[in-house]
């Protein structure tokens, strides 16, 4: 894990900054150590530990927040995590390639996702999109927190572009053992499953599910309102892409939206692509207001985040057309995923919500750390919490305002990236 260079300082002090802690923005030092990777509770470090910082970094009022986490990625830089290579360190190499360009984005951990695919495609790639933080080194990049498996239990009419052959209705549970393979759902490498209760029997399969630690997301679903509610009953914890690729809010018949206006208890978590092409802002900030404690800002990126525009083939043989972040279809104007930066969400987030800038840190942040029991670990500031870091700067946009960017990047307590200069 944390791995010390010569070049490496051992304890890290900033100051001069504002830290996220829970919905506010703290002025107040922070100590890291590279040699444990952890945060430090800075007077017991001086006083009883007797440390004293390697590094004093002034960071000239910036904000220091936890390190940030997607939980729906399907790709990047040319890279997809669906698509199996000739050998699986082939497959190694490009995952390598994306940790390291994640983390210059200000993501620091990530769930690999996979689209659905046939049981063979699965039981190539999974075994290499497990957590890794064993074995992580800070020059990595962004880490691996599991596999989100996104299909293919979902519901034909609900697909967007997922290949329609190629989806499945469990009857039991060996069905989703066989397509997964078993030793990718017991509980590794899988860590958050997105399918829909109504098809086949997968409601009766969610228990099985959520016993082994894996998160169940109701997601590409036509299921009615109650059956939503019965699906939360049995264990399902999140929502994929609120709005995107499931049955519309109806007067009559809420869906699956309907489950933010439940009791706290039985509120779900849910995702939102603030990428100004998947919803509309107003959407977003009803949402938001319905739930505020469980959006999670995601990219759902694909591949092509950091190409060029132009015409791309896809996994199914059909083809996608990137025009700046809107990526959809060929001869369609299906939405095909996302190109947009978890950042450049975070700024959307603050923009249309209303949210303040600690709150809009937090759906990037805390909130998914929540989601996937990592409290205190990951998305957090407090001392023994992982060194994970992103120093952000402030600027005014002509055409959108005020916008946070990303600084510097820090790794288990070792600084990765820098605008300022190259860092390896």
């Amino acid at each position: 894990m944390p791995g010390k260079t010569a070049d490496t300082p051992r304890i890290t002090k900033f100051t001069n900054c504002r830290l996220v802690r829970g919905s506010s923005l703290v002025e107040q030092d922070l100590w890291i150590d590279s040699l444990t990777g952890k945060i430090l509770k800075d007077q017991e470090a001086f006083y009883e530990l007797h440390l004293s910082p390697d590094e004093i970094i002034d960071l000239g009022g910036r904000i220091v927040a936890p390190g940030m986490i997607d939980v729906q990625l399907n790709g990047a830089h040319g890279f997809d995590f669906s698509v199996p290579a000739e050998t699986k360190e082939k497959y190694d190499e490009g995952l390598h390639m994306v940790n390291k360009g994640l983390a210059r984005t200000g993501v620091t951990s990530y769930l690999p996702t996979v689209v659905s695919s046939t049981a063979e495609v699965y039981h190539q790639v999974l075994p290499s999109l497990g957590p890794t933080a064993k074995v992580h080194q800070p020059t990595d990049g962004a880490e691996s927190l599991g596999a989100h498996a996104e299909g293919p239990f979902i519901s034909p009419g609900r697909n967007g572009i997922h290949k329609s052959e190629v989806l499945l209705a469990a009857e039991t549970f060996a069905d989703i053992l066989a397509c997964y393979g078993a030793d990718n759902v017991h509980p590794n490498p899988i860590k958050m499953i997105t399918a829909a209760p109504e098809v086949g029997k997968m409601m009766d399969q969610i228990p099985e599910i959520a016993k082994r630690g894996i998160i169940y997301s109701i997601g590409h679903s036509d299921a009615t309102y109650e059956q939503a509610v019965t699906a939360t009953h049995q264990g399902a914890r999140m929502i994929t892409h609120l709005f995107n690729a499931m049955r519309p809010f109806y007067h009559r018949n809420p869906g699956i939206f309907g489950l933010l206006g439940q009791s706290e208890r039985r509120r779900p978590f849910y995702g939102v692509i603030a990428d100004g092409i998947h919803l509309h802002p107003t959407s977003i900030k009803i949402a938001y207001n319905a739930h505020p404690e469980g959006l999670v800002l995601v990219t759902d990126a694909m591949r092509l985040c950091g190409l060029p525009d132009g015409v791309y083939d896809w996994t199914n043989g059909e083809r996608i057309v990137k025009t700046g972040a809107r990526l959809t279809l060929e001869g369609s104007d299906k939405i095909a995923g996302s190109s947009a930066t978890l950042i450049e969400c975070v700024n959307n987030f603050r923009r249309w919500s209303g949210a303040s800038t600690a709150a809009a840190i937090n759906a990037v942040t805390a909130v998914p750390a929540r989601l996937l029991g990592l409290e205190g670990v990951k998305g957090s500031l407090e001392s023994g919490a992982d060194a994970d870091l992103v120093i952000l700067g402030e600027c005014e946009d002509p055409f959108s305002g005020p916008t946070l960017t990303v600084d510097q990047v820090w790794k288990f307590g070792a600084k990765i990236h820098d605008t300022d200069k190259t860092v390896v």
